[in-house]
């Protein structure tokens, strides 16, 4: 499980930003579970996603489908890193940074 920040001004709209962009990313409706929201796509046997406990971050646990092929999985990574700069409004240069200082 990774637990990724949301950039400051974009915590409003959150969970719809989440949910909406699993489609537009992805192509694929999520089914909501306890408010997890969880889809099955490409190199991906299950990616579920919900907002943290404070309301800031958002939790991501992902489960690899490892019989996929390679372009198959460096599609579904590509699709991944979108739907993070979409969500949380950090690059991956910036969501990288972050994890290196421990924040």
């Amino acid at each position: 499980m990774q637990e990724y920040q949301i950039k400051r001004g974009l915590k409003n709209g959150l969970e719809e930003r989440m949910i909406t962009s699993l489609t537009e990313f992805f192509g694929v409706e999520p089914e909501e579970r306890d408010g997890r929201y969880i889809i099955s796509f490409g190199a991906l046997k299950r990616l579920e996603v919900w907002i943290g406990p404070k309301g800031n971050t958002v939790l991501i646990d992902t489960e690899s489908d490892l019989s996929a092929d390679d372009e198959t999985i460096l599609d579904t990574n590509r699709r991944f890193r979108k739907y993070l700069d979409a969500v949380t409004g950090y690059t991956s240069k910036e969501r990288s940074k972050k994890i290196q200082k421990g924040n």
